[in-house]
């Protein structure tokens, strides 16, 4: 399994922060298939204005950022 322990929890409340707080079509947390060891969140979210500063938190307590796409 990649990743440590504690990062895949870090990576999973914050998945939980955005599904509490932000109207999502979807979110998935999957281990990322690279050299960095890490964990992956995609979360597809209605408009990045509507995340809250707590899930703001929450990313950047996991190490993880908004990265918006076109739709």
């Amino acid at each position: 399994m990649s990743g440590t322990v504690e990062e895949h929890k870090r990576v999973r409340r914050a998945a939980r922060a955005i599904r509490d707080e932000v109207a999502t079509e979807s979110v998935d947390v999957a281990p990322n298939v690279s050299q960095y060891d890490a964990w992956t969140l995609d979360a597809v979210v209605h408009g990045s204005e509507d995340v809250s500063p707590e899930v703001l938190r929450e990313l950047a307590v996991a190490g993880l950022t908004l990265q918006p796409t076109l739709s």
